[in-house]
Protein backbone atom coordinates (compact mmCIF):
# COMPACT_ATOMS: atom_id res chain seq x y z
CA UNK A 1 0.00 0.00 0.00
CA UNK A 2 0.96 3.14 -0.97
CA UNK A 3 1.13 6.60 1.03
CA UNK A 4 -1.57 8.10 -0.72
CA UNK A 5 -3.81 4.85 -0.54
CA UNK A 6 -2.97 4.97 3.32
CA UNK A 7 -3.72 8.53 3.28
CA UNK A 8 -7.20 7.47 1.50
CA UNK A 9 -7.70 5.08 4.25
CA UNK A 10 -7.39 6.88 6.64
CA UNK A 11 -9.32 10.06 5.47
CA UNK A 12 -12.48 7.86 4.72
CA UNK A 13 -11.99 5.49 7.97
CA UNK A 14 -11.80 8.47 10.33
CA UNK A 15 -14.46 10.73 8.16
CA UNK A 16 -11.62 13.39 7.20
CA UNK A 17 -10.58 14.97 4.09
CA UNK A 18 -7.63 13.80 1.91
CA UNK A 19 -5.79 17.23 3.42
CA UNK A 20 -6.41 16.64 6.44
CA UNK A 21 -5.86 12.89 6.44
CA UNK A 22 -2.26 13.99 4.79
CA UNK A 23 -1.40 16.27 7.93
CA UNK A 24 -2.35 13.46 10.39
CA UNK A 25 -0.55 11.25 8.35
CA UNK A 26 2.35 13.68 8.66
CA UNK A 27 1.72 14.04 12.05
CA UNK A 28 2.19 10.72 13.17
CA UNK A 29 5.07 10.26 11.45
CA UNK A 30 7.04 13.24 12.52
CA UNK A 31 5.79 12.57 16.21
CA UNK A 32 7.03 8.99 16.26
CA UNK A 33 10.25 9.84 14.13
CA UNK A 34 10.98 12.77 17.04
CA UNK A 35 10.46 10.47 19.96
CA UNK A 36 12.33 7.36 18.46
CA UNK A 37 15.59 9.77 17.81
CA UNK A 38 15.66 10.77 21.44
CA UNK A 39 15.40 6.91 22.78
CA UNK A 40 11.97 7.12 23.43
CA UNK A 41 9.19 4.16 23.14
CA UNK A 42 6.11 4.63 21.96
CA UNK A 43 3.35 1.84 23.45
CA UNK A 44 -0.08 2.38 21.67
CA UNK A 45 -1.98 -0.42 23.45
CA UNK A 46 -4.18 -2.87 20.97
CA UNK A 47 -1.90 -1.71 18.55
CA UNK A 48 2.10 -2.49 19.21
CA UNK A 49 5.22 -0.95 20.71
CA UNK A 50 7.63 1.14 18.20
CA UNK A 51 10.99 1.21 20.21
CA UNK A 52 14.67 1.55 19.57
CA UNK A 53 17.37 -1.02 20.07
CA UNK A 54 21.24 -0.76 19.94
CA UNK A 55 23.01 -3.11 17.66
CA UNK A 56 26.71 -4.43 18.65
CA UNK A 57 29.43 -4.06 16.25
CA UNK A 58 30.41 -7.37 14.89
CA UNK A 59 32.48 -9.14 12.22
CA UNK A 60 30.67 -9.57 9.12
CA UNK A 61 31.63 -11.00 5.39
CA UNK A 62 32.00 -9.51 1.97
CA UNK A 63 29.94 -11.92 -0.04
CA UNK A 64 31.41 -11.40 -3.38
CA UNK A 65 35.38 -11.38 -1.94
CA UNK A 66 34.56 -13.72 1.65
CA UNK A 67 36.65 -10.75 3.17
CA UNK A 68 36.53 -10.33 6.60
CA UNK A 69 34.31 -6.49 7.35
CA UNK A 70 33.58 -4.92 10.58
CA UNK A 71 30.39 -4.06 10.68
CA UNK A 72 29.68 -0.75 12.81
CA UNK A 73 27.23 -0.07 16.06
CA UNK A 74 23.91 0.85 15.35
CA UNK A 75 20.54 1.33 16.39
CA UNK A 76 17.49 -0.23 14.83
CA UNK A 77 13.69 0.63 14.87
CA UNK A 78 11.66 -1.73 15.73
CA UNK A 79 7.83 -2.58 16.34
CA UNK A 80 6.29 -5.01 18.22
CA UNK A 81 2.84 -5.92 17.79
CA UNK A 82 -0.16 -5.91 20.26
CA UNK A 83 -2.14 -8.95 21.36
CA UNK A 84 -5.20 -7.43 19.31
CA UNK A 85 -3.31 -6.80 16.34
CA UNK A 86 -1.76 -10.20 16.04
CA UNK A 87 -5.52 -11.67 16.51
CA UNK A 88 -6.76 -9.14 13.83
CA UNK A 89 -4.09 -10.49 11.32
CA UNK A 90 -4.20 -14.20 12.12
CA UNK A 91 -8.27 -13.97 11.98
Amino acid sequence: MKKSEFVEKVAEEAGLTKADATKAVDAFQKVVTNELSKGNKIPLVGFGTFDVSERAAREGRNPRTGETVQIAARKAVTFKPGAALKDAVNN
